[in-house]
């Protein structure tokens, strides 16, 4: 056991900061102002048309060919991945961590993040091949081993490895320990409860919530992209309006909102202080890793949910990357930021709290109950689908490395995983999954900058054609 916790504490110590702090932060501002140079900023210059062929076009019909997935159910696995527990837990505690003004920094790494997810599946789409079912497979593996070529393939084993360790963390262990955190919240607001009955709780919700995720696995991408296609706007819609009457409730504290999170942006200690330990790199790390666990662009790992897509091209389904970044968290993030802070709640700054923040916030207009219930329900939607979603991605690397055999060995691998997450301690499944999503980062990053050319010249070749712009 000691031996274990040693490995856990390096893990989540050391090999976190040098994850994080030196290579995946510099990479995520860095790469995503060169890549929207690059690309002629193209998550601002063609924004409309980005917003009118992706959500302008969602409720049309769309159909898939064999081997594929509509563009809409690709966008919807791959959103299912992103919003979850990052937009509510993840921001809460990008607040508390790293005080107000980290959420300046959550929406800087976005506004890049756009291009760095965009330049993503456009080389997903155009480095994509079929698999041995006639599927469509791809992601950062096919675009460093057919874009860079074979003498890249261990730069594309590294990133199937950190990607399959990610699925447990990220998208799993973070996100079912979330749920059952919220749920044990919610029976709490209503009547006591033990530590035994929690313990019990979190045994039961395990075991259930691994045998819908095995249920829906079974099913593979189809299934999957079904299933996220009908949650996704669902959750997404009736979060936004919950928390969007919680801001207007508290409208007259608006102004006040945005004057805390700029002017503690580059100088914290105004604010804070220095007993909380809020300093300006604790400001700026917790904002760009809490972007980076939201909309996970800079990981690849959306690209393999958007390689199955029926699309007409790179750039065509290239443009949801975009989207995805824009919703994810320039608009549900920011929401739940200013939720929190226009409430004005007990932030607790130093402290890595759960959902206990947005419940709170939402008390203040619900009621305590209600908060705790909706919140649960919510969560627990939200979290599911991120499952979903980053059992397709651990699928795909598992895949990509040892062949369809080992495809439900890795399942039930996760489906196992799903119980382990929901009896872990918060603070151990928040670290580790940090540090699997910065070493997965470094691969993909590395090809995002051989590529750049040839992402460049799909954008040049996309825009340049009238055809395109109607």
């Amino acid at each position: 056991m000691e031996f274990l916790n040693s490995i856990v504490a390096f893990m989540s110590g050391p090999l976190n900061t040098f994850a994080w702090m030196y290579t995946f932060l510099p990479f995520a501002i860095v790469g995503g102002a060169y890549l929207t140079v690059r690309n002629g900023g193209v998550q601002f210059t063609h924004f409309g048309h980005a917003m009118k062929n992706t959500i302008g076009k969602v409720f049309q019909k769309q159909e898939a060919g064999a081997g594929a997935v509509t563009p809409r159910q690709a966008v919807a696995t791959a959103l299912s991945a992103t919003v979850g527990t990052g937009n509510i837990v993840g921001t809460s505690q990008a607040i508390a961590m790293g005080g107000y003004g980290a959420v300046f920094w959550l929406w800087l790494a976005a506004l890049v993040g756009m291009c760095t997810k965009y330049a993503e599946i456009v080389l997903a789409i155009k480095y994509r091949e079929r698999d041995s079912k006639g599927d469509w497979v791809g992601g950062p593996m096919y675009y460093i081993t057919n874009g860079l070529g074979k003498k890249w393939k261990w730069l594309a084993v590294l990133f199937a490895i950190f990607a399959i360790l990610a699925s447990f963390g990220i998208g799993n262990m973070s996100q079912v320990n979330s749920i059952t955190g919220s749920v044990i919240g919610a029976v709490s607001a209503f009547t006591e409860v033990s530590a035994g009955t929690e313990l019990a709780l979190k045994w039961v919700m395990g075991v259930f919530m691994a045998i819908l995720v095995a249920v829906i696995l079974i099913g593979g991408i189809k299934r999957i992209g079904a299933v996220n296609e009908m949650l996704v706007p669902f959750m997404s819609a009736f979060y936004i309006v919950f928390t969007l009457v919680v801001i207007f409730s508290h409208i007259g504290n608006l102004g006040d909102v945005f004057v805390k999170i700029f002017s503690t942006a580059f100088t914290p200690r105004a604010m804070f202080g220095a007993s909380t330990g809020i300093i300006l790199k604790e400001t700026i790390v917790w904002g760009l890793r809490r972007s980076a666990f939201s909309n996970e662009a800079g990981l690849g790992s959306a690209a393999i949910a958007h390689a199955a897509a029926d699309t007409k091209g790179p750039v065509h389904q290239g443009l949801y990357g975009i989207f995805e970044v824009f919703v994810d968290t320039i608009v549900i993030c920011s929401l739940t930021a200013i939720t929190i802070i226009i409430s004005g709640v007990d932030i607790g700054f130093g402290t890595k709290p759960g959902s206990e923040l947005i419940t709170s916030a939402l008390a203040t207009v619900f009621g305590a109950k209600f908060a705790a219930l909706f919140v649960a329900v919510a969560l627990s939607l939200f979290a599911f689908s991120t499952v979903l979603g980053w059992s397709l991605y651990g699928t795909r690397c598992v895949q990509y490395l040892f062949g369809d055999k080992a495809i439900r060995v890795f399942q039930v691998i996760f489906v196992m995983i799903v119980v382990v997450g929901c009896v872990s301690p918060l603070s151990v499944v928040w670290d580790l999954a940090d540090t699997f999503n910065g070493l997965m980062a470094i691969p993909n990053f590395i090809a995002l900058f051989a590529l750049s050319g040839v992402v460049a010249a799909e954008t040049k070749k996309y825009f340049s054609d009238s055809k395109n712009l109607k």
